[in-house]
């Protein structure tokens, strides 16, 4: 297996890690958008769509990033990341670090694009769709 796909996802998770959402750079411009759960699931198509889509989700929330637990190259077009999240509800108070917010990013790349991104909040939903076991707690 290639790890470029890796690399890319990489490189797309450490600005967001900080904060930094600007860059589409790395998405398909047909991009399909999927927020499967959580508290604004949804479906968008191109780079507008992912845009208002991802917007939309981060109204809700202030100072919200991902912190990636592990990179999982699934095949040669999909990458899994592992990952939890930080944030704070802007109406609820919420402090997702509080709960152990465990979410995942299926990254499906094709030609060195991001054809296709489904972001899950709930990992174990994330590991049912895909048929994986589910992870066991430590």
């Amino acid at each position: 297996m290639s790890q470029e796909n890796v690399d890319l996802v990489r490189s797309i998770y450490t600005p967001q890690e900080h904060g930094d959402y600007s860059s589409a750079e790395w998405a398909d411009p047909e991009i399909e958008y999927v927020i499967a759960d959580g508290p604004t699931p949804g479906r968008w198509t191109g780079l507008a769509g992912m845009a208002e889509g991802w917007r939309g989700f981060l109204s809700a929330w202030e100072e919200f990033r991902p912190e990636v637990d592990e990179y999982r190259e699934l095949d040669d077009e999909r990458v899994l990341v592992l990952s939890h999240y930080s944030a704070r509800g802007k109406t609820s108070g919420l402090d997702l670090g509080q709960i152990r917010a465990n979410g995942a990013g299926l990254f499906h790349i094709r030609g060195g694009k991001v054809t296709k991104l489904v972001i899950y909040f709930d990992r174990e939903h994330a590991f049912a769709d895909l048929g994986l076991a589910p992870e066991v707690s430590e």
